[in-house]
């Protein structure tokens, strides 16, 4: 198992992993629609996608829970 003081790179990694080939898939296909080479554009912009999600994600999640923290009441 990985340590856990990896925690937020891990969250990040599988974040980034997820949203990346979500969201790649849904703007491939309505930029293309189902074309014949359909995969190959996914996957190509999947991993572009991925390369910068990851990064943005491991910055820019501190900020959010931080934003987050602020914004909820204590019961």
């Amino acid at each position: 198992m990985i340590s856990r003081k990896y925690e937020r790179i891990v969250f990040a990694f599988f974040m980034a992993l997820f949203m990346s080939f979500i969201m790649s898939f849904i703007i491939t296909f309505i930029n293309l629609g189902f074309v014949d080479s359909f995969i190959s554009s996914w996957l190509k912009a999947w991993g572009i996608a991925f390369v910068c999600a990851f990064p943005i994600i491991v910055i820019v999640a501190p900020l959010v829970h931080k934003i987050v923290h602020k914004l909820m009441t204590k019961i």
